[in-house]
This record gives structure tokens, sequence and C-alpha cells, in this order.
């Protein structure tokens, strides 16, 4: 059994919740991750993984093989970094977690980064607030995108980026394009065809507060977890939807749209980057923390 291995595919099972998915993650068969598994469990000497029909999570003795294996990973890849890497020339991976709605705005950053300084690997992963969270308390995520105003932890270190504010976005007639509609109350956003983000979004949260604000009880025409199916269902149909300004940059110019600021009341929501407050960053990291208060990426961003 390679142990290094074994522990990579338990991290990835821990991260899609799913064999299959794990699986394909790791560039192997279900059969061969399971296998590498049980192989684990007989090293171990202990049962690690909860199986039924279906993956049902890890045992009391799965989670803590589990945390070691994301220490003994992240060790791995600082002390790569640390033969890999000079100051001027970082080399390594960068995992960035980012809440759907500031998905464009992370893919900018990790674009940015990765212009700078070419030996950089972002990968970026779409998460909701609670999934961002949890993947930054137990160092599976380097670097988090999200919203300042669910940061109870101590935990979590926080570096103020820019604020989310809202539009919505609709068809209109005429020539293709999109330009900047009427001022709308929240009220009258409240009688249009919604298809918003799903419950369990924080963002959701976020917007219902503002309608209950108004005295409106919102039964939306279309629900998703994905920024992209709210933007792809107001292209195909009649129906709208309440995007933050970032979204705006990336809409398409074959279609009449029109988007049209919310207020009364006006909400504005401050987004943050968020890493493990003990985290002792990667070379990766350290440049992408540096970066991330860089007055030309701050003005950048406060410009888009």
């Amino acid at each position: 059994m390679n142990l290094h291995v074994s522990l990579k595919y338990l991290v990835a099972l821990d991260d899609h919740k799913h064999f299959g998915r794990a699986a394909l993650a790791c560039h192997v068969t279900q059969p061969a991750l399971s296998n590498a598994l049980r192989a684990l469990e007989e090293h171990y000497a202990c049962s690690i993984v909860r199986r039924g029909r279906a993956f049902a999570g890890f045992t009391e003795e799965g989670e803590l093989v589990l945390a070691t294996a994301r220490q003994l990973l992240r060790e791995q890849e600082l002390l790569q970094q640390d033969l890999q890497s000079r100051a001027e020339t970082p080399r390594g991976h960068l995992l960035i977690g980012a809440v759907p709605t500031a998905m464009p705005v992370a893919a900018g950053f990790a674009a940015l980064l990765q212009d700078r300084h070419p030996g950089i690997v972002p990968t970026l992963r779409s998460m909701s607030s609670v999934e961002l969270e949890t993947g930054l308390e137990n160092l599976a995520l380097d670097l988090g995108l999200g919203y300042n105003e669910r940061m109870g932890s101590t935990k979590l270190r926080v570096l103020p980026q820019y604020t989310e504010q809202y539009f919505v976005l609709r068809r209109r007639a005429g020539s293709a394009g999109l330009r900047l509609g009427p001022p709308m109350h929240w009220a009258e956003a409240g009688r249009l065809p919604l298809c918003l983000l799903s419950a369990e979004m924080h963002n959701r949260n976020i917007i219902d507060r503002a309608f209950a604000s108004v005295g409106v009880t919102l039964q939306p025409a279309i629900e998703s977890n994905s920024t992209v199916t709210l933007v792809s269902s107001v292209l195909s149909g009649r129906v709208c939807s309440i995007l933050p300004r970032a979204w705006l940059t990336l809409l398409p110019g074959g279609v009449a749209l029109e988007a049209c600021p919310l207020h009364e009341p006006l909400i504005e929501v401050p987004m943050a980057f968020m890493l493990h407050a003990s985290n002792r960053p990667s070379h990766t990291l350290a440049v992408a923390l540096q970066m991330a208060q860089d007055p030309a990426w701050m003005d950048q961003l406060h410009r888009a």
C-alpha cells in the first residue's frame, strides 16, 4: 500500500462526498479508490469509512485519520514549495474557495496571480458559505472569498476586499447589449418572476431579509445553487434575477438586457478573503495574500 496515495484518496472522498466523484478527481477507477481505502483500514486496524449503498460519512476513528491526512498532505505541499520555490519565483498549488456570487472576482484574482507568478497553479471551487468556512477551519482550503457578516469565528483571519451591491437583471426590448436601467425598489422587484439562489446559500438569506424588510414573502419561479444558472435562466426565459455587480461584467453582448440597481433599502454587503488564523502560509499563499492587499489589485477591484 502507498500510504500517501491512500491518504490522498481519503481526503478526496471527504471533499466530494461520493466515491465515483472522488475517483474521477484522483484520476483512478472507483474500485481502485475503494481498494486503497480498505487497505488503509487494514493498515490502521479500524473502520474508517461508513459504507452503505452510497458514501455515508466517516467513523469516529476515520475522522481522526482524516484530520491527520490533511495535516500530512499539507505539510508535504509546504515542503515541496520550500524546496522548489525562491522568493521571486513561488511554485506550487493554491486552493481558493468562493461563494457563487463572488466567483467572477475570485477568477479575476486567480488569473492575475497566475499571470504575475506562472509557477503558481490556482484551483477555484464554488462553495456555499458553510462549506467555505468548514474548508478554511480544517485547512482543506488555502484561501476563501465570502461574506464578512458571517465571520464569528476567531479562527479566521479576514482581508476586506469589496462591497457587494445588487441589481435586478431582466431582458428588454431593443438592440442587443446590457444597459443600466432605472433604480428599482425591492418591493417592486418582489412582484417579478424571480430566479434566485436556493435557501442554503447565504446570498439567498441576504435577499430574503431585504424583501422581508418591505413586507414581501418570496415565492421564486426558479431556484438553483449556481449563479450561472440564474444568468442562463434570464437569457433563456421570462424570469428575472437578482445579481451582484461583479456578475454584470460577464454578461454576453448578444442579448438585450437591463440591470436595475435595487434600493429602498440599499443593501451593501462587505466581501473579504479569509484564511485560517493559525495557517503557516505556503509560498503561494504568502504571495496571494500580498496581492490581495496590493493597491493596484484593490483599484482594479473597485473599478470593476
